[in-house]
């Protein structure tokens, strides 16, 4: 028994492929749908990014229900769904010929998204683990990099060799014919529990003892301001993720060209996935909202560089500063709201928060596309996104845990 890999790992291992592959088809996908179908078929980037916009839409509708239904059924079921979902999105996205018919195939995609991106993921995971909870999320989590990586260009190289309804045929069934046994197989419980096992593997109490972050801080007095808080700055920071990396491929393609671009979307995926590896290296250890602050702030710093002097050099060391911090505040999200309230509270109390900040992401597609074509390039419009990023960091460290708030040896 003791030689055995704690089946939690296994989790994290299936979550960190699912994460990989939802990334690559749908969060950076999008900036490849853009572009592949404005090209394809002479239509605007208003146009495409409002449908795009759709599967933000979606997902924050479908949110709420996705951490309560892991918690209620497991995530065989929930995660199966979505891997199907997508699947069908994506190739239909190659079939369309006309802009209304975008709008079903986001519509599936942000089904797809939803149940397959951080709600899910995290859901899944934070059952098996109470010491490593930050670890276990950041490296399932940390799929996404590859997916961002590895992704684009295998998106990018489909496309071009196969043509755009060819190649996203191709895509989409891969994608089924891998994760479609790997959920049915490995995530197939709800928890150590039903292994008779406890939480990390080893036996360990559930108060954690190797950290003192890992005790619950979350309560009656402080429970809205904590949950309110993480909300309204995660929103912010990510409407404004959500639209800088749609559009992240047709902005760069103006100082890079086509191939240039696809280069700096894949360095801009590495350099997340080195931001994810520092974030493991802390994230037990260090107050979460902290690092979260400081992963915006040097997302407002990268933005207003882009925004006031928009050259070559700028473009690419920002897009790459922004990458570092990218991962860190998609997978704070969720470490935030677990880290404050514990793993029985995970499952709704983020289903509900990630509702409101799904909900209000989805507006970054479509924000970044109409400040584009309102202003008449992307200069304004990313100082306009860094302003909203300072707003977040800002709501978030103010909203932070006080210390009179928590009980301690009388001083």
């Amino acid at each position: 028994m003791s030689g055995k890999i704690f089946y939690g790992w296994r989790v994290v291992t299936a979550c960190f492929i699912v994460a990989a592959f939802v990334w690559a088809l749908a969060f950076f996908g999008s900036s490849v749908y853009l572009q592949a179908v404005t090209k394809a078929h002479g239509w605007s980037v208003a146009e495409v990014s409002s449908a795009i916009s759709m599967f933000f839409f979606v997902s924050a509708l479908v949110q709420g229900w996705v951490g309560r239904a892991i918690a209620r059924t497991g995530p065989r079921p929930v995660l199966l769904l979505g891997a199907l979902c997508m699947m069908v999105a994506v190739a239909a996205i190659g079939q369309v010929d006309s802009v209304w018919q975008l709008y079903p195939c986001f519509i599936l995609l942000g089904m797809g998204w939803a149940t397959l991106s951080t709600t899910g993921i995290s859901a899944t995971v934070a059952p098996w683990f109470e010491r490593y909870q930050g670890r276990s999320i950041t490296l399932a989590i940390m799929g996404a990099s590859f997916g961002a990586i590895l992704g684009v260009p295998i998106l990018l190289f489909a496309i071009d060799r196969l043509g755009l309804s060819s190649g996203l045929l191709a895509v989409g069934a891969g994608s089924g014919v891998v994760l479609l046994p790997l959920i049915a197989i490995v995530l197939r419980y709800r928890g150590p529990a039903d292994l008779g096992q406890r939480r990390d593997g080893d036996g360990a109490s559930d108060n954690g003892t190797d950290t003192h972050f890992s005790r619950v801080v979350a309560n009656d007095q402080n429970r809205r301001r904590l949950i309110w808080t993480s909300t309204i700055a995660f929103s912010l920071a990510l409407v404004v993720q959500n639209g800088f990396i749609t559009h992240h491929v047709v902005f760069a393609q103006s100082f890079l060209g086509a191939a240039g671009a696809g280069l700096l979307v894949s360095a801009t995926g590495v350099v997340a996935l080195i931001g994810r590896i520092y974030l493991l290296k802390v994230i037990d250890v260090v107050p979460v909202r902290r690092l979260a602050c400081q992963a915006m702030a040097a997302q407002f710093v990268s933005l207003m560089a882009i925004g006031l002097f928009p050259n070559v050099i700028v473009v690419v060391v920002a897009s790459l500063v922004y990458g570092f911090a990218l991962g860190n505040v998609t997978t704070l999200s969720p470490i935030v709201v677990r880290r404050e309230f514990g793993a029985e509270a995970f499952g709704a109390t983020y289903g509900s928060a990630a509702t409101f900040i799904q909900f209000t992401t989805a507006f970054g597609p479509a924000c970044m596309g109409y400040m584009h074509q309102t202003f008449g390039g992307y200069s304004q419009a990313f100082s306009v996104a860094a302003t909203v990023t300072a707003i977040g960091c800002a709501v978030l460290h103010f909203g932070r845990e006080r210390p009179a708030s928590t009980p301690s040896a009388s001083s």
